[in-house]
């Protein structure tokens, strides 16, 4: 298996830089992240700094891990060690002559990538945080509440409510994402896959049983599609359907489900190293663990509690 190192650097502005590979290399003439080959000896973090520095010039000051992916190729098995990067000494130049561009995120579906870099794009372009809603009572407090929750900067929402009936749950979901979309938030529903032909969601949230029960992708690759996992198996699982990003729990003990074994710490990074895709952390997690989710290899944090009626 090749060892590869991978970053994604930010500039102060917010901007992602990318450089495209030579069309005589593998995979050549697709754009990437900069990086390259673990050498012998090298931890990888020593590996990626010293890519950076003979491909761009920098010097690494301030990173936390993104995700690992693991990609089979016909030729060769590659695991792609990927670091978001968000502070650097030195100016990031072309030193190998390769064409090198500083891009927004929202025009990263403008480039060709390779395949293997799917998953981690994907990453990047998903939020830190994952609001999942409470049961809701009154449907006025809950609204009210949902768009406190938006003003804080909330951007990822999952509409769970399994006590609504299908016409409650659809009539409340027309509201929610009318509401969302209003404050530049995107909206998943926890629901079987044909009310997204009535509600003009983002995506859909699978639950880990409703999951199990697809053998391929439910929705349009242009919809986003997320589901619940408690294990290695599930999370295999999404990988397999082609889902864009998991939810593992609990992670710590969780008022929710007291009787549940939680994961902890030392699992979770266990099992989000073998996942092929985006993992959020929940259960017992406020917003200031998603520092720990991610130093851990994960997305960041979802939650219901902590994260509901926030206040800015």
């Amino acid at each position: 298996m090749v060892q590869v190192v991978l970053a994604a650097i930010f500039d102060a502005k917010g901007r992602l830089l990318i450089t495209r590979r030579a069309k005589q290399a593998h995979q050549g003439g697709f754009w990437e992240l900069p990086g390259g080959k673990q050498e012998t000896g090298e931890t990888l973090f020593v590996a990626l700094q010293r890519e950076l520095q003979e491909e761009v010039g920098i010097r690494i000051t301030a990173s936390t891990p993104l995700i690992n992916i693991t990609h089979v190729y016909p030729d060769v098995t590659v695991c792609l060690n990927v670091w978001r990067v968000t502070a650097f000494e030195g100016e990031a130049t072309a030193r190998e002559g390769q064409p090198l561009r500083w891009i927004e995120l929202s025009e990263l579906p403008k480039y060709s990538f390779p395949k293997a870099n799917r998953a981690i794009l994907q990453a990047l372009l998903l939020p830190e945080t994952y609001l999942i809603t409470p049961e809701p009572t009154d449907r006025a407090v809950f609204l009210s509440t949902l768009e406190q929750s938006l003003s804080t900067g909330i951007k990822l929402v999952q509409l769970r409510a399994k006590n609504l009936s299908v016409l409650e749950y659809e009539n409340l979901a027309q509201e929610v994402v009318s509401l969302c979309h209003r404050w530049g938030a995107k909206v998943l529903l926890n629901s079987p896959p044909d009310l997204l032909q009535r509600v003009a969601a983002d995506g859909l949230h699978l639950s880990q049983r409703l999951a199990a029960s697809f053998s391929q992708r439910p929705v349009a690759d242009d919809c986003l599609l997320a589901l619940s996992c408690h294990d290695e198996t599930s999370l295999r699982q999404g990988s397999l359907i082609g889902a864009d990003f998991a939810v593992l729990s609990p992670v710590q003990p969780t008022m929710s489900h007291p009787e549940a074994q939680p994961l902890g710490w030392p699992a979770f990074q266990a099992l989000v190293k073998q996942a092929a895709l985006p993992v959020y952390a929940l259960g017992g997690l406020s917003k200031t663990d998603g520092v720990a989710a991610q130093q851990r290899g994960g997305q960041g944090v979802a939650a219901i509690r902590s994260l509901w009626g926030e206040k800015r």
